[in-house]
């Protein structure tokens, strides 16, 4: 596949029969899905309506078979563009019965008597559904009950195919022509309010069908967080600039940074830079199937330590994919196993002084003997926009 094409039926179908093996391990009858990854993850159903948290939509994936989407009625000429063939919607939204009787008749068509009903209960989960309206169709279905099923969703999407790969890939290229373009539209005295609007514009303009998340800072010598929308502060010489983008396309995102040197940087900016670039070095190269999350923290954490600088806590990367942050999380206590065709970002920090800190990302798949980059990697030296 080429990189950037749309995924074709038969990647979701053959999705669907690695959730149904992984259900049959785990004694489950049927996957119930509510959130927005999990939805596309299984039918392909891609809209931005998401936003909108008045109507529930849900799928069911049986056993076996094919899944059964039932949502409201304005989604369904959508989903009836997927493979999915069996639709049953509702008018939404309905104050009274919001879904909850045709959600529960459906489980009970798909689902034998006494039969376990699967949802991800786990961290990094969701239940997008009114807990009231659960509780009504968890009365509604008789002998069935509901199980955790976090694991087996989490087993099977954590493993990216080459087609996934490929549009991370092509999300990656487009973030990486509209940081090359940051220069171009940054500079001292600007506000960091127009410089986040204007990377915005080059992401766009470069391919992006959307930029659900960018976030980012300024500041001499370094930032103080890395969460933090734009605010009206002109740019100064001696600043360190930070974008952080989520671009979207066709449904992947990317997620990694780059910083930026505005003028003349004291040499502690410098250095840690540097040190990042490093760590992150370090990890490309040891980044292999077999290793678990927390070596991969461990390898970055030690860097820092040896170039002397102050490592930031929390996690060190995560996964990516048809969400900003997937799991696993780089920390010194997760434990996941790393298994090939997963993708993860490589996301070391320090903390240059109080209140200043740097932080650098990539995004990485690891492959049978390796990792291949798929992000444009920044360069070693800290980037001077002129001030």
């Amino acid at each position: 596949m080429d990189d950037g094409a749309v995924l074709r039926a038969d990647e979701f179908s053959a999705r669907c029969a690695g959730l149904q093996a992984a259900m049959a391990d785990a004694g489950l009858d049927a996957l119930l899905l509510t959130t927005a990854s999990d939805i596309f993850y299984v039918t392909g159903f891609l809209t931005r309506f998401w936003e909108s948290p008045t109507r529930p939509w849900f799928l069911v994936v049986p056993a076996r078979g094919a899944p059964v989407a039932v949502i409201p009625a304005i989604g369904r000429d959508l989903m009836a563009r997927t493979w999915i063939t069996e639709i049953r919607s509702w008018n939404a939204p309905d104050p009274v019965d919001d879904g909850v009787t045709l959600l529960s008749g459906t489980l009970c068509d798909l689902v034998p008597d006494g039969g376990r009903i699967g949802v991800p209960m786990g961290p990094e989960t969701q239940l997008r559904m009114p807990l009231a309206d659960h509780a009504r169709v968890a009365a509604g279905i008789g002998g069935r009950s509901f199980a955790d099923a976090t694991d087996p969703v989490r087993r099977v999407r954590e493993i990216k195919s080459e087609g996934e790969i490929g549009l991370i890939r092509k999300t990656c290229s487009i973030a990486g022509a509209a940081f090359a373009r940051v220069p171009e539209f940054t500079r001292a005295g600007r506000p960091l309010a127009e410089v986040f609007r204007s990377f915005q514009i080059a992401l766009l303009e470069e391919g992006a069908d959307w930029v659900s998340y960018l976030a980012g800072g300024a500041g001499p010598g370094g930032y103080g967080d890395v969460i933090s929308p734009a605010d009206g502060r002109p740019l100064a010489a001696g600043d360190v600039l930070m974008l952080d983008c989520g671009a979207v396309r066709n449904g992947y995102f990317c997620d990694f940074d780059r910083n930026y040197a505005v003028g003349r940087v004291d040499a502690a900016a410098q250095r840690a830079h540097a040190a990042l670039h490093e760590a992150t070095d370090a990890a490309l190269g040891k980044a292999a199937p077999g290793l678990r999350a927390s070596d991969l923290h461990r390898i970055m954490h030690d860097s820092l330590r040896e170039a002397g600088q102050i490592p930031l806590g929390g996690r060190l990367g995560h996964g990516l994919g048809i969400a900003l942050t997937e799991w696993p999380s780089l920390t010194e206590r997760d434990d996941t196993p790393l298994r090939e065709g997963m993708v993860l970002t490589l996301e070391p920090g320090v903390e240059i002084a109080p209140g200043r800190i740097m932080v650098h990302e990539e995004n990485i798949v690891l492959r049978a003997e390796g990792c291949e980059l798929l992000s444009p990697r920044a360069p070693a030296q800290l980037p001077v926009i002129a001030p």
